[in-house]
């Protein structure tokens, strides 16, 4: 009886477990499985390894090999246990010792002739190896650099599964050896790393945390955010756009066409507070999981998220068989959710963000369990005011039905607008300024008094500044996570009175009282007060209310 050993780390949403893997080859017919909970893809490895151990040159055991995925109860999904099952059969096999498998990660999907390919989920693994204090991971080459974002643990990226038995001190026959350096397949990989191409010809795809940077975990953004400056006009909304980043409040923006929504939204990242290195460990580890971290590499810049109307409730909360995989309002944690033309969105697909935008998370049950996924985000939500447009001011060019216009606007329910903190109209831009070259000094100094980002973005951080240092014993970020409860009792008795009267006229309701609170509070932060005075209040109430 011969048993191999190896360990693998599986994932379920961005939770990670530990796998140990054991391979039993006994003197039986013939017969190769995996027991353990396997899905269809990894139940496949069976002929992916086989045919990787051909690539070996080294003869397939002639008993019965059974490799054992414990904890058993645990479902394993995907082709990332295609080397440690590998790994297991040779130490069985005793072609790799199995003192070299101790403390040891291995991952990676093997191919048909032997290379290892890349997997998803890799910095989720990596910080879970480095808190169960594994010495080291096996990965493929194409996943060394994101495993490498993770400091104290070392990384080992390996091409072909001929590098799996060199790392792990393994020893195969001179005649095998001599057979793989004639191999074709092996041949071609060989050139490939010698050109610096194996990443598909990414040879830019570099997220080290080495390099020169303010953070260990920031690199340069591929792509520059515009700044509020381009938008012209609209003065007032960028203001409210501030108080919605300083708060972390919802917002709501009704507007005709070509009024600047969508630009104003595609800017709210510019002036957002930069995420710090937990946030951006977390964002990086949902752009692992979805594959897209090669894309964006590590940033401060919140994630911007802007699905199209048509877009399914599976592709926006999550969804997939078997274990869910992550949606957009996952990919938008710690940013930015933006949903133009929102009366658009099917009713059913508004309906799921209810709880997210309470909890801060997102739940997904499907037949092999329940998958967690943070989803904390700022939902700003953009709408015409009729169907088609222009029904604003004394609505003379609108051309929609009263009828019309209601049905509309009953896609978003009460529930999700109870829930948007700041609703404001945008009304169209009247005049222009053309830049000109022969300006004299008085109109470019009036040009400077315009809202850009930089004067925004220093403004949200150092109210939020003043909030976190106000909820230190509670351990609150922003506004937008301080409890009714707090509110109420902190704040001044008249300006209450106006949330009172305001509740009274069913202008607020219970849920509105306490937001309009959260927002007089964001508003106090950046006017420098110590709490709401009155006129905090009245502007509170407006932003909430349309007034």
């Amino acid at each position: 009886m011969h048993i191999g050993n190896a360990t693998s780390i599986g994932l379920i949403g961005l939770k990670a477990f530990t796998i140990q893997l054991q391979a039993f080859i006994s003197g039986n017919m013939p017969n190769f499985s995996i027991i353990g909970l396997p899905d269809t893809s990894l139940s496949e490895a069976r002929e992916r390894v086989k045919s990787a151990h051909f690539a070996l040159h080294c003869k397939w055991p002639e008993g019965k090999v059974t490799v054992n995925l414990s904890p058993a109860s645990m479902p394993k999904s995907g082709a990332s246990y295609d080397l440690a099952i590998a790994a297991s059969i040779l130490s069985a096999e005793k072609y790799i010792p199995l003192t070299e498998l101790e403390n040891t990660v291995i991952l990676g999907e093997l191919n048909l002739d032997g290379t290892v390919l890349p997997i998803q989920g890799i910095l989720p693994i990596a910080l879970y190896a480095k808190k169960m204090h594994f010495k080291r991971m096996i990965i493929p080459q194409e996943n060394l650099a994101e495993a490498q974002l993770v400091d104290g643990i070392e990384s080992i990226g390996i091409h072909h599964i001929l590098d799996l038995v060199t790392q792990l001190h393994g020893s195969l026959s001179e005649e095998s050896l001599k057979l793989i350096e004639e191999d074709p397949a092996y041949k071609h990989m060989q050139v490939l790393e010698r050109n610096g191409n194996y990443n598909n010809g990414e040879e830019d795809y570099n997220p080290s945390i080495h390099e020169e940077s303010t953070s260990p975990l920031q690199i340069e953004p591929k792509h520059e955010i515009g700044d509020m400056s381009e938008v012209i006009g609209q003065e007032h909304t960028k203001w409210a756009l501030q108080v919605a980043a300083a708060g972390g409040h919802h917002v709501m923006m009704i507007g005709p066409p070509g009024s600047g929504k969508t630009m104003l939204a595609s800017r709210i990242p510019s002036i957002m507070c930069p995420l710090n290195e937990q946030e951006q460990l977390e964002v990086a580890s949902i752009r692992s999981l979805c594959g897209t971290l090669p894309y964006y590499g590590i940033s401060n810049i919140p994630p911007f998220e802007a699905p199209h109307h048509t877009a399914s409730a599976a592709s926006l909360i999550g969804g997939g068989t078997g274990v869910a995989k992550p949606g957009i309002i996952t990919r938008a944690h710690c940013g930015v959710l933006f949903m133009d033309e929102a009366p658009e969105f099917s009713p059913r697909v508004l309906q799921t963000l209810r709880e997210p935008l309470e909890s801060g998370h997102i739940a997904i049950s499907r037949s092999k369990g329940t998958t967690l996924y943070p989803a904390k985000f700022q939902l700003v939500i953009a709408a015409n005011p009729c169907p088609c447009g222009y029904a604003y001011g004394n609505g003379e060019r609108c051309t929609c039905k009263e009828r019309e216009r209601a049905r509309y606007f009953s896609r978003l329910s009460g529930p999700i607008l109870d829930r948007i903190d700041i609703q404001m109209d945008v009304p169209p831009v009247e005049r222009i300024i053309i830049s000109n070259h022969y300006q004299d000094n008085a109109q470019n100094s009036v040009k400077n008094t315009y809202l850009n980002s930089k004067t925004m973005r220093g403004n949200v951080i150092e109210a939020r500044k003043i909030a976190r240092n106000r909820f230190i014993k509670q351990g609150w970020d922003c506004n937008a996570q301080a409890s009714g409860t707090w509110l109420r009792k902190y704040t001044s008795q008249q300006a209450v009175g106006l949330i009172n009267r305001a509740l009274e006229k069913h202008q607020l309701s219970l849920r509105g009282v306490d937001r309009a609170l959260r927002l007089a509070w964001t508003l106090a932060d950046l006017s420098g007060h110590t709490s709401p005075d009155m006129t905090d209040m009245v502007q509170a109430i407006s932003l909430r209310t349309r007034i």
